[in-house]
């Protein structure tokens, strides 16, 4: 006979039983979509809407995306029959229809090494067939919105200025406006190597008295005598006016009559012609440059030439990087479960592309203890990590974030890839900390969203103006995040605009999964592609890379 109190038990039991045949059954459907995708992945179409899978509850676009309390962030709901193929995930992955499809049952955010061909880099996940992962709520940041809020604390920082030799201040940042010292030219100065003359012609020669002597009045020399009129004097290029001259005539449009010592112009003469007058540039006191400017060698120049013997400047903004991961080699070919380490390599250069001082990358492995350590001891103003920021059994970033008593400023960021990308505060005063998801694009894509408008904050710069351009080709995207897709700019002429002229636009390239960086090798930015994707000949706004006005506009083989 079965008693009462054991009724609640078996109805539990069942329910049970139940809720994981309905996870089964949803397993199965994610990897048959998935399967799908990688059929049809050459196929162009936007993505649709996604509804929920076979078994589970109805979430909201944020939980969908991968991010739902008790749900690991490598699984989530598949899109509908309309979309291209997979969950989410895996349907963000996709740009022009070429990118190959992630392994079944795996996004392609996930760890690299956990399944065949995930490329190089470390993942973000690690949970796969080693423990469940931690239940840990996640509030996600728009993109846009996690952007301005590395921008806003690049900026918050106590400001910092040093003086420097103007020697020393290539690279760095204007910490306040320049402004010109002296007038420039700071006297009337001759313009062409020619004849100054004085009056109409023709003219008499002269040898130019007032230390020039028959060579003319040559620069670098004091001011010359008064010129009289009607007379002309041999003057080299950057030589001072003698007072009363009228105009500087080029050697090539004058002939001289040696029998009568006469000088004659053999085009009009116009009052003022090739004579720089002092002051044509700026006058003292006027600002050249605002705050912020970054000190390239023209700026160098210009300062040297408005007087000035040092700049004072933003010092460089120091950074740490940690690379996170026991899978990782520094050296030879992967093996036994091993993979290369593409970060490390990768992150430091960037950085200093970025305008900041990178220490050499230390290696923590998967240590909990030594994260901890590096992160309390930190002098660097920004710590970046590599790997470990989602919730797999070998994800300390998060844990060790709670323990030192860190603030999470962005904690996922509704990207793809790189959503599980962090930023915090690791004390008041203290460093800021940019957790990058391990793969190796995904990465990039933490890079530019929250490391570099940071960055430019804390190094004195101006946020980066936002441009947007066409793009050539069709451009899935994720139902509900941005994608951040490598391009390359190309060039189209245009009969309407004459030869030589053309009009620009992008061309999204292929190998963009998360674990990849064939694509991003090989482009010049980085397309920020609106949720359902774009259609061919939308302008979308373009992300470029710290290098790319030194990539050639030429066609490649990645497109």
């Amino acid at each position: 006979m079965t008693r009462a109190a054991d009724v609640p038990r078996a109805a539990d039991a069942t329910r049970t039983a139940e809720q994981a045949r309905a996870a089964e059954a949803a397993r199965a459907v994610d990897q048959a979509l998935a399967l799908v995708a990688g059929q049809s992945s050459r196929e162009p179409r936007f993505v649709a809407q996604s509804q929920p899978q076979v078994g589970a509850s109805v979430q909201s676009p944020r939980q969908s995306a991968g991010h739902s309390s008790g749900q690991s962030s490598e699984h989530a709901p598949g899109p509908s029959a309309g979309s291209s193929g997979g969950s989410p995930h895996q349907s963000s992955d996709h740009s022009s229809g070429h990118s190959a499809a992630p392994s079944p049952g795996h996004s392609p955010d996930q760890k690299p090494g956990s399944s065949p061909g995930n490329g190089s880099g470390h993942g973000s996940g690690r949970s796969s067939g080693r423990a469940p992962a931690r239940d840990r709520r996640r509030q996600v940041t728009d993109w846009r919105e996690a952007r301005a809020v590395a921008a806003r604390a690049g900026r918050g920082a106590a400001p910092r200025t040093q003086r420097l030799p103007l020697d020393r201040t290539l690279g760095h940042v204007l910490a306040e406006p320049l402004a010109a010292l002296t007038d420039l030219p700071s006297f009337d100065t001759s313009a062409m190597d020619g004849w100054v003359v004085a009056g109409p012609g023709p003219w008499a020669l002269g040898k130019g008295e007032g230390g020039s002597g028959e060579l003319g009045i040559l620069a670098g020399h004091s001011t010359p005598v008064p010129l009289p009129d009607g007379d002309g004097v041999r003057i080299a290029t950057g030589a001072r006016i003698p007072a009363n001259a009228t105009a500087v005539i080029r050697s090539e449009h004058a002939h001289v009559d040696e029998a009568k010592g006469l000088l004659y112009a053999q085009r009009q003469v116009v009052p003022g012609q090739d004579i720089r007058p002092r002051g044509q540039e700026c006058r003292s006191g006027d600002q050249l440059l605002p705050a912020g400017t970054l000190v390239t060698p023209a700026v160098l120049g210009l300062s040297a030439a408005a007087g000035y013997d040092e700049l004072v400047t933003v010092p460089r903004p120091r950074v740490d990087v940690l690379v996170l991961g026991d899978e990782l080699l520094t050296a030879g070919l992967p093996h036994d479960g091993l993979i290369r380490d593409a970060l490390g390599p990768m992150i430091g250069p960037w950085l200093r592309a970025l305008g900041a001082e990178v220490s050499a990358p230390r290696r923590l492995g998967d240590d909990a203890e030594a994260l901890q350590h590096a992160l309390t001891t930190s002098d660097a103003d920004l710590v970046i990590t590599t790997g470990g920021t989602a919730a797999g059994p070998v994800d300390h970033v998060h844990p060790v974030l709670a323990k030192i008593g860190a603030g999470l400023l962005v904690d996922g960021v509704a990207v793809r890839p790189g959503h599980p990308m962090l930023l915090a505060r690791l004390s008041s005063g203290g460093p800021y900390l940019v957790g990058l998801p391990g793969n190796p694009l995904a990465a990039v894509s933490g890079l530019l969203t929250l490391a570099e408008p940071l960055l430019r904050g804390l190094g004195g710069r101006a946020p980066e103006e936002p441009y947007r351009v066409v793009v050539r080709d069709e451009v899935h995207g994720h139902p509900h995040d941005t994608r951040l897709v490598p391009v390359v700019h190309r060039v189209r002429s245009t009969e309407s605009a004459g030869a030589g002229a053309g009009v620009g636009h992008v061309v999204p390239l292929h190998y963009n999964g998360p674990a990849m960086l064939r694509g991003i090798a090989a482009a010049d930015g980085l397309a920020v592609v609106p949720p359902g994707g774009v259609r061919s000949g939308t302008e979308v706004e373009i992300l470029d890379l710290p290098w790319a006005s030194a990539t050639p506009w030429t066609e490649g083989c990645f497109t």
